[in-house]
């Protein structure tokens, strides 16, 4: 009769503990949803913004404005084509870039002041 009682609880302990292992559910995906979540926030998603305010400023690029590109020349546009501009890096010195490769729209006369600087 004893050896019952035992075998009883041996098989309840042992029932409890398959269902509490058997049981991993929605909580083993928590941390991998958790990761996505946070990789969007502090990487795609500042990309996107980037890339879409760079659009903007190579759509923005019209004749006369002052740009760096990504190669750090510093120029004035001279004529803007679909996906071409050329600069003035110099007095009658002229480069084809594309407009992709503009970095930065810089202030109106920083090309002049540049040139002054070097003499």
């Amino acid at each position: 009769m004893l050896d019952f009682l035992v075998s009883n609880a041996i098989a309840a302990d042992t029932a409890a503990a398959t269902q509490e292992a058997a049981a991993p559910g929605f909580e083993g995906l928590l941390f991998p949803i958790a990761l996505i979540v946070i990789f969007y926030f502090l990487l795609i998603r500042p990309q996107q913004k980037r890339n879409k305010e760079h659009k903007q400023l190579v759509a923005g690029a019209k004749k006369g404005d002052e740009i760096v590109t990504n190669g750090g020349l510093l120029g004035k546009i001279t004529e803007v084509d679909d996906h071409f501009i050329t600069l003035e890096i110099a007095p009658n010195t002229s480069v084809q870039v594309m407009k992709t490769s503009i970095s930065t729209v810089m202030p109106k006369g920083t090309y002049a002041s540049a040139g002054k600087a070097k003499k």
